[in-house]
């Protein structure tokens, strides 16, 4: 199954570091199948409050984004970021392609009903 790795990134403060890093992380996720697939694209909120920026890297599994998280080309470059931008990074597996939600909802009625 896909997995992503999702950053909400605020309070960005220019620096030439955040540019060295944005020139180096594709060398850092490839080997892992990585790429990215929302980087510095304006969002629309719809709901609560959410200032700042999104970046969605995907992978083809949790296993590739877990060894792209902790390779020692990505912690080389992370505190070129991390000293700028402040930020929210998670890594999530996806679901599959056939996956149905109403097998969720039914097992939770289920559930509810016991």
């Amino acid at each position: 199954m896909p997995a992503y790795a999702i950053a909400h990134l605020r309070n960005a403060t220019p620096h030439p570091e955040i540019a060295e890093y944005i020139e180096r992380i594709t060398a850092t996720f490839e080997p892992y199948g990585g790429r990215f697939l929302v980087h510095a694209t304006p969002h629309e909120t719809k709901e609560g409050s959410w200032p700042g920026g999104v970046v969605v890297i995907g992978f083809p599994g949790i296993a590739e984004a877990r060894a792209w998280w902790d390779s020692p080309a990505y912690q080389e470059i992370a505190p070129l970021r991390s000293r700028h931008i402040e930020g929210d990074i998670i890594l999530v597996e996806g679901v599959a392609e056939d996956y149905d939600p109403a097998t969720t909802a039914k097992a939770m009625r289920e559930a509810l009903a016991e």
